[in-house]
């Protein structure tokens, strides 16, 4: 296991050492529960990015090629 030290204000630290009293369980144990569920509950960074996900729908529209950055497209818009 890897050693982490943590820096806790104390007004963490003592509802930290409450659910400790609490639980009967050690710091260590709680702080990593806590660790464990923060990570299970971001989500991945490494699925799909959106664009590959609709890859299939490329072309299906039909339009100009520049729409997104040719300024001339904008004119009057919200008129």
């Amino acid at each position: 296991m890897v050693t982490l030290t943590v820096k806790l204000p104390e007004a963490l630290a003592a509802k930290l050492q409450a659910l400790v009293r609490r639980r009967g369980q050690r710091r260590s144990e709680i702080v990593r529960e806590a660790i464990e569920r923060a990570v299970e509950d971001t989500p991945n960074s490494e699925g799909p990015s959106v664009h590959d996900l609709l890859a299939d729908l490329k072309g299906v529209v039909k339009g100009p090629k520049d729409l997104s950055t040719n300024k001339k497209y904008m004119r009057g818009y919200g008129e």
